[in-house]
This record gives C-alpha cells, structure tokens and sequence, in this order.
C-alpha cells in the first residue's frame, strides 16, 4: 500500500501549477482573437501573426536563461518574480494601443513564460521526491494538460461577453491568487549549483537553435511547404547552432546550460525522444481539430472548442490512476497501453466521412483523451530518473525545449500535410477530408514511433539509469 502524500507537499504543488495555468491558457485563448486584433489595429494577419510567434519564440530563448537563474538564487524567489513579471506584461498586453506595442508586450510576456515553464517543472520534481512523482505530477498537471483545449472555450466566451482586453487582464486575479498561496506553502529551494558560471555562448547558441527552428517551421505553415527559402535558411541556421552547442558543450567538457552528458542517461534520451514525438501526435492534432468541425460540420468557434471537451473529459477520468501506476510499474507499461488506447481513438480520424456522426467523434476523442496523460506524464516523470539534483534543472531545460520543439513541428507539419493535399483540387467537402485525413495519418505514425523510445523506459523508479 503506498503512503500517503504529506499535506503540505500536495499543497506546495498545488501552488506550482497554478502559477503555471496562465502562460497555458494564454498561449491557446489568444489564436480566437487573431480576426478582432486585426479590425483593432487594423491590419494584417501576417502582422497579428508575429504577436503570436512573436510570444513562442520569446519563450524559446528565455527557457536557457532560467536554468541559471535557478543554479544562483532561490528558486521560489525566481518563480515567483516570474509569475509576477507575467501578470504584469498580461496588463501591458491588454492596454496595447496599436500593433506594435501589442507584439512588444507579448515579447516580453513570453520571456517570462519562458523562465515559468522549467522552473515549474524543475520544483515539481524537488517537491515531490522519486517516490510521490508520477502520483504529483498526475494530480497538478490536470489543468496544465486541459490548457489546450479549454483556452479555446474560455477565450471564446470571454469575446463574447467582454473584449479582447480581457484575454490578458484575466491572468491578474490568476496571479493574484497564486503568488500568496505560493509565498505561503512553498519552501525554500536553495541554489542547485552556485558554482556554476553563467554560459553566455551555450546560452546564445541553444536560444538561436530553438528560435530559428520554431520560427523556421512556423514558415513552413505559412507557406504550405517545408521547400520555401525562408524556412530552409531559418532551418541550416538551427543546425549551424546546434552544432556550435555541441562544440561549446565539448570544450567546456559538460559545464553547459544543457549537458550533452544527460544524454548518457538511458531514461532521459528516451523521455526526450518520445516528448518530442508525443507533441507532435498529440499537440499537433489540436491545431487541426477545431478547424475539422468549422469546415466539415459549420461549428462555430465557441461550437468547436466544446466539441473538444470529451476528450479533456476522457483525460480527467485517467489522469488519477496514472500518476499511481507510474509509481508502482515504472513508465514504460504506462506508456505502452496508453499508446494502444490512443490509436485506437486517432485511427477512425484517417477515415472517417462527412456522415461520421457527432456521437461517434466524441467516442473517438473520448479516447484520445483517456490515453494523453498516459503518454505525456510517463515520459516526462522518467526523464528524471537517476538523475542528480545539480542535473534536474538542466535536465528540466532539455525537456521544455524538445516539447516545445515537438509541438511547433507536429503544428506545422501537419498543417502542411493538409495543405498539399488539399492544393490544385477544387473546393469541396470530400477535398477537405482528403487533408484532414492526410493530418491525422501524420499524428497516428508519431504515436506508432513513441514505441521506439519508449522500450528503453524504467520498468519501476529504481536506481540510476546510467548507461
């Protein structure tokens, strides 16, 4: 019989995550809004666009920053200046007065997302300890993991009933509540590495890798085509970078942001492996999703976005009994039946037809839903295992950046995937479903890879993983 989780553990992490819904939501409500911000400052979506990529990318160069942030001063004191920062660029956001203040404060918004992000997950392992963390993170990752798909529905109903400006003054009194639960229930977490120096060139090099790659791939969207110049050029400069890290990495013999020597870890390289494929077969399809129901069943976007809700329902039913089954078997059986489950709901979508009922969509969904937490939160509970304490931020880094990798590319490259197919033929519902079809095809191949990794899991959270 497994013990109990102390109070004031479930507590502190409680407060963790719900500092970290805000930067969730916001990321997901704002893409409803995109045609009100262009008749506000009139102009373009292309232009509106960079408010929204303009935030992802902020986020991808801060998330190295907040590694270090973390090694030299208390990580409570960090995260909560973060969370702090981030409500006050919510406000700045929602009194932009023209676009380019909007895309300046959404910027700045991203950034401290960016140092958010790993540093949740960083004190969620350090709160939690080996035993409790599949069971923890099972619990407060629920909201966080429902962000998606309940951002849609929150930011339609705000549009509805209130304006724009609300998307973003709403993460005050999120903040508000959070920033003193969080003074009051969380410890104090001293500097992991206080020895350690700050990275500058590992720091330049790794943000430049995850920028241009995003950025890259998000060009790759706009032009319905990976073979475009701009997202060639973008994509070399990610590669030269990624190259000059590994350079970096090898002359400072490990002593980088992110240590290639984590990689030895036989359970981090796997988790790493199977969340970059695990955002592309889960995220991936959340961009294409509510786009199915506007096109093929005349949804609107509050219609589609409830659409979605069995499968956050199916997530909340498992969400429970993951976190316990990681503990006791390890990850590695977790992820295995949560992948046959998650087949099982995706498959019908590579085939199903104008006549599909609602009934039978939501079954599907349903269980893609049942099966989501059971893919993600194995994953990245092992990819901490073995690891030492100094190594959970960098580790923590490494894991943000291949999810948020992960996801830009399954966005991208299925809404590619959709595209070509549907290019050159004539408008028509069987054209539309040909492409939906061909984005749900590239999701269900992602799922069958994660096998791959995912046998190199821990069998039970024991030990060192070193291999």
């Amino acid at each position: 019989m497994k013990e109990k989780i102390p109070k004031e553990t479930l507590t502190a992490a409680w407060a963790i995550a719900l500092a970290a819904i805000a930067p969730m939501l916001d990321s997901t409500m704002i893409n409803v809004a995109v045609d009100q911000f262009n008749l506000e400052f009139h102009t373009t979506i292309d232009i509106v666009q960079w408010g929204i990529t303009g935030y992802v990318l902020a986020l991808a160069i801060a998330v190295p920053i907040s590694g270090w942030l973390m090694n030299q001063f208390n990580g409570k004191k960090v995260f909560i200046g973060a969370v702090i920062a981030f409500g006050a660029t919510s406000v700045l956001a929602g009194i932009s007065w023209n676009i380019t203040s909007f895309i300046f404060f959404r910027l700045l918004q991203g950034a401290a997302a960016g140092i958010i992000t790993p540093l949740m997950t960083t004190l969620l392992v350090k709160t939690a300890g080996p035993k409790n963390l599949g069971r923890v993170m099972a619990i407060v990752s629920t909201p966080m993991i429902l962000g998606p798909i309940l951002g849609p529905v929150i930011g339609g109903v705000i549009l509805q009933f209130a304006s724009w400006h609300w998307l973003f003054f709403i993460n005050v009194f999120v903040v508000g509540i959070a920033v003193p639960l969080m003074n009051r229930s969380l410890p104090d977490f001293q500097p992991f590495n206080k020895a350690s120096k700050l990275d500058v060139l590992g720091i330049l090099t790794l943000s430049l890798f995850s920028a241009a790659l995003i950025y890259g791939i998000t060009k790759a969207a706009s032009y319905q085509t990976f073979y475009n110049k701009e997202t060639l050029i973008w994509l070399a400069i990610g590669c030269i970078s990624a190259l000059a890290y590994v350079i970096n990495n090898q002359l400072k013999k490990n002593r980088t942001v992110v240590p290639l020597v984590l990689f030895k870890y036989k359970s981090f390289a796997a988790s790493s492996a199977g969340l970059f494929l695990a955002n592309i077969a889960i995220m991936g399809p959340m961009f294409i999703l509510p786009l199915f129901f506007i096109h093929l069943h005349h949804f609107t976007t509050i219609e589609a976005a409830l659409a979605l809700i069995p499968q956050g329902v199916g997530m909340l039913i498992t969400r429970p009994f993951i976190g316990k089954m990681i503990d006791q078997v390890g990850a590695k059986s977790v992820v295995f039946i949560s992948l046959a489950l998650s087949i099982l709901g995706t498959l019908p979508f590579v085939f199903v037809t104008e006549q599909t009922s609602m009934v039978w969509l939501s079954i599907f969904l349903f269980i893609r839903g049942l099966s989501v937490g059971g893919i993600n939160l194995p994953l990245m509970s092992d990819a901490y295992t073995g690891l030492k304490d100094e190594q959970i931020p960098e580790a923590s880094i490494g894991v943000t950046i291949t999810e948020n990798l992960g996801a830009s590319f399954g966005t991208a490259i299925i809404a590619t995937a959709v595209a070509a197919v549907m290019q050159g033929t004539t408008p028509s519902i069987s054209a539309s479903l040909n492409g939906y079809h061909a984005g749900f095809l590239v999701s269900l191949i992602a799922l069958v890879l994660i096998a791959i990794p995912s046998l190199f899991l821990t069998h039970k959270k024991t030990g060192s993983n070193m291999s």
